[in-house]
């Protein structure tokens, strides 16, 4: 446990942020895994785009993590 004022609130800072951080990740890998489901309708796939394109913005994945996951997205779209 840390001693100094700004040390805690680091740790408060990070454990908030941790727990945000989270719930995005695991909203997002559902989102995807809803938008990959073989019936999952166009604004299924288009909800989890934005979502991408919001956590690569928001430093959550990295840019081209996103970008790949789109362009499958995309690809399994036309596909069907």
């Amino acid at each position: 446990m840390p001693n100094i004022a700004s040390a805690k609130k680091n740790m408060r800072k990070s454990r908030a942020a941790t727990v945000r951080n989270r719930a995005q990740r695991s909203a997002l890998r559902t989102a995807l895994k809803k938008a990959k489901a073989a019936d999952s309708a166009p604004d299924v796939k288009l909800a989890a785009v934005t979502l991408l394109d919001r956590a690569a913005r928001k430093g959550l994945i990295h840019k081209n993590n996103a970008a790949r996951n789109k362009s499958r997205l995309a690809k399994a779209a036309n596909a069907q």
